[in-house]
């Protein structure tokens, strides 16, 4: 597979030139709530040398599916390569400036790891004595073994959220997406991207939004879907960087074949 480069959850208030940024909390649309306080990192049994089924997540990226999970690690045992594969912290970065590119997002601003997975709160430093957490980056251990890769399921959302269509499902273009959102002048740009493709398959740009907790909904149609999981992704943002805030849902493609 191709390398594809480089969210504890945060909720993050900065006044910058009289504008308000808040970062994402720790709610998670990705299936199983986070309830844990424990750090210790999860490491799959070695009873088997089957790849275990992801549910009741679904896998978002860098892998599409199990067969490419094995070939990952037959790779690694063998060579090495792909250590990257085996840092969450790294592994959300990769997904958020070289999947979803947005490179201005560059930061990892802390980690927490539980019962459910990594949880990678990722953003930037307006200035050198401050962060803003983007998102927060949800992932867990995809397979067996020490070496078992971390994978995206979604992310922990609280005053950004993508809650439709709801999580997992099965999806065709024309797709009718929304959520919530809270902010100031906001402006909600949508896309829908999959791992084999370099750029997004579809895109709505834009919509005004703002307030505390105010739905917001648009429709989004795409092409050329060949990938078992699709990753929607609505960003905002506008204040001091062209992406602030983001949230991702991973959805089924109703059209894929196998």
């Amino acid at each position: 597979m191709r390398r594809i480069g480089r969210p504890l959850c945060l909720l993050v208030s900065m006044a910058l030139a009289g504008l308000v940024l808040v970062g994402c909390g720790s709610t998670t649309k990705s299936a199983v709530p986070s309830t844990s306080t424990s750090t210790s990192l999860i490491v799959a049994p070695t009873t088997t040398t089957s790849v275990p089924s992801i549910y009741p997540y679904v896998g978002i990226w860098p892998f599409r599916t199990v067969v490419d999970v094995q070939s990952w690690q037959q790779s690694y045992r063998s060579t090495g390569s792909g250590s990257w594969h085996l840092n969450a912290g790294t592994t959300a970065l990769d997904f958020t400036m070289d999947y979803l590119a947005f490179t201005e997002i560059n930061a990892v601003i802390g980690t927490t790891t539980n019962g459910t997975g990594a949880h990678v709160a990722v953003g930037f430093h307006p200035t050198t004595s401050s962060s803003v957490t983007s998102a927060v980056v949800h992932l867990v251990h995809w397979g067996t073994g020490a070496d078992a890769p971390w994978e995206v399921v979604g992310t922990d959302d609280t005053t950004f959220s993508l809650t439709q269509p709801a999580y997992g499902a099965t999806a065709s273009s024309p797709l009718h997406v929304g959520g919530a959102i809270s902010g100031v002048d906001e402006n909600i740009k949508v896309t829908v991207r999959q791992p084999s493709s370099s750029a997004a398959i579809g895109s709505f740009c834009c919509l005004p939004a703002g307030g505390t907790d105010t739905p917001w909904s648009a429709t989004v149609a795409f092409a050329g879907a060949t990938d078992p999981v699709l990753t929607v992704t609505a960003q905002t943002g506008g204040h001091v960087q062209a992406v602030e805030r983001f949230t991702v849902n991973g959805v089924r493609n109703a059209s894929y074949q196998p």
